[in-house]
């Protein structure tokens, strides 16, 4: 039998998108535990906020960081040897991957689009209070959310043409940006380059493997190109992101958690049967 491998966002899909909870999944979850199914969190959470959650699930699996831009897993996971990249882990606990752009010249390129006359404000300008105004966060997860290292959040005050003219400038400048509850601008990665990598080490550890993602937002998209089995949870209003369209999407009935939890029960009980 395939090994089966999971990939998953969390904000809006594993995580309710105002509570934060995940409290619906939790038989899934348990369930992907029982089975010894690789659970891998795809998100544009930093560092610091995916390590918070899989203390929580307690997971040990690696993961992906800030839209792509960082894949860390843990030492002598695979039995093979990973190659690193020259993003230095100061506790050693990870072989890291670097994809994606370093912080400072994300920086340096928001501060530039504000001198050209864009209304942009990232995280880097903003306390954690107002982060915790924007993202309903709590204190500590506010604060682990400041310390970035591949992708820069940012609020956009303008209209539809000047949007269009901010992602150009941002073009211009060598960088890309993707939408998700906020505007990101980040380097030359995407979730799906991270989970390429990825699946291909995890072949090179059981064989065979069959892939499942699950998210809820356009950032999800190059997530979805990238497995067997792409799934969409509805969000918070109940509806599904008109943006993902790729043909064989699977539509889990549910808002967020709710809908994790029924599809990966689903699609389990279908395979493992």
């Amino acid at each position: 039998m395939k090994k089966f491998i999971i990939f998953t966002d969390l904000d809006g899909t594993l995580l309710d998108s105002s509570t934060y909870s995940f409290e619906k999944a939790l038989p899934a979850i348990e369930l992907i535990k029982e089975k010894d199914i690789p659970l891998i969190i795809c998100s544009s959470k930093t560092r610091k906020e995916i390590e918070h959650y899989r203390k929580k699930f307690d997971n040990y699996h690696p993961f992906i960081s800030e839209n792509g831009g960082g894949i860390f897993i843990p030492k002598d996971y695979f039995p093979f040897r990973v190659q690193s990249s020259e993003f230095r882990d100061e506790e050693d606990k990870y072989t890291v991957i670097r994809l994606g752009a370093t912080y400072s010249d994300l920086r340096r390129a928001i501060e530039e689009l504000r001198k050209e006359g864009f209304k942009v404000k990232g995280f880097g300008d903003m306390s954690v209070q107002e982060i915790r105004e924007i993202t309903n966060l709590n204190i500590k997860e506010a604060e682990m959310s400041k310390e970035r290292n591949f992708d820069e959040p940012f609020i956009f005050d303008g209209d539809e043409i000047k949007m269009q003219e901010l992602f150009n400038a941002i073009r211009k400048k060598g960088f890309n940006y993707v939408q998700g509850r906020l505007f990101h601008i980040i380097g030359n990665n995407d979730k799906g380059k991270a989970l390429s990598i990825l699946i291909d080490l995890y072949k090179r550890k059981f064989g065979e493997i069959l892939t499942i993602a699950i998210g809820d937002g356009p950032n999800d998209l190059p997530m979805f190109e990238r497995v067997d089995y792409p799934i969409v949870v509805q969000r918070h209003d109940g509806k599904y992101e008109p943006q993902i369209n790729i043909p064989d999407i699977i539509k889990a009935e549910g808002i967020g958690p709710e809908g994790w939890n029924k599809a990966i029960n689903l699609c389990l009980k279908k395979f493992l049967t």
